[in-house]
């Protein structure tokens, strides 16, 4: 078999618009694993975000592995061990925090299991709930209740108010940190050189495989990374533009079981 890894984006790749898993792709999925690929679930969703969907994927038996955070934290899903993990640098909470509340729009972040923002009505940070089947804990100043190592930020908001504060965090903390769109109304702040390839990287030297053996699917902005790194990179027939422009193929959509198509054909 050439291929022997497969990493799945969750949203819009392997999740349908319904954010549920079909019974097709997962059986697809666990017949892969059962056969030995290494299944890689890689998502910008935090880890409670992905972890029912491995449940389901029953990867803690037959194995698997989390990439969450958009890289931030790799899990395996066996032996639950932290492969990897970056935590946001503290200095830049305030600028996230700040620079939100001037534009308009709400800065999140999570603890445990919930959403944590300065609101619980907003209908973007609401959107980032339902993705990770989460509840949103509101409090009153975000930046005071952050007091514990966070692998990432996401500011939620309409797109034309998100660039200029992309602009200005990457002007301020480009060191530090790295901040991209990985939907029209989510920017993301993670550490500097958190990314799905580099995690993937890492992740592929620890099992002993080339990059030439891995398939990566995704449908995001943030996919676009690791579906370059790939040996095989597969963009979904609903992705963005410039994602179907760097991938190597084209597959059915996340309505139309793409993922399952992908591993009849290559694995």
């Amino acid at each position: 078999m050439k291929y022997k890894a497969l990493a799945l984006d969750l949203d819009g790749t392997l999740i349908n618009s319904e954010k549920k898993l079909s019974t097709k792709n997962k059986k697809a999925v666990m017949e892969a694993a059962e056969r030995g690929v290494h299944i890689i679930l890689a998502s910008g969703r935090p880890l409670f975000g992905i972890e029912p969907v491995a449940e389901a994927l029953e990867l803690s038996r037959v194995g698997g592995y989390i990439l969450a955070y958009n890289g931030g934290n790799i899990i395996n899903c066996k032996t639950k061990e932290v492969i990897y993990s970056r935590n946001f640098p503290p200095e830049c909470i305030h600028d996230v925090c700040t620079l939100a509340k001037e534009h308009g729009v709400y800065a999140l972040s999570y603890d445990k299991d919930e959403v944590i923002s300065e609101s619980d009505t907003d209908e973007y940070v609401l959107r980032e709930a339902k993705c990770n089947d989460a509840s949103v804990r509101r409090v009153e100043n975000l930046e005071q209740y952050v007091n514990y190592p966070v692998a990432k930020f996401l500011i939620a908001g309409e797109h034309e108010k998100l660039i200029p504060i992309q602009q200005e965090l990457q002007k301020r903390h480009g060191d530090v940190i790295d901040a991209f769109c990985s939907a029209d109304y989510f920017l993301e702040i993670v550490p500097k050189n958190v990314a799905k390839d580099r995690s993937l990287a890492a992740l592929l030297e620890k099992l002993g495989l080339q990059r030439e053996e891995l398939i990566a699917c995704g449908d995001g902005m943030n996919d676009i990374s690791m579906i370059e790194y790939a040996g095989l990179g597969a963009a979904m027939e609903n992705a963005y533009p410039p994602v179907k422009e760097k991938a190597d193929i084209i597959a059915p959509s996340n309505d139309e079981d793409g993922v399952a198509e992908i591993i009849a054909k290559y694995f």
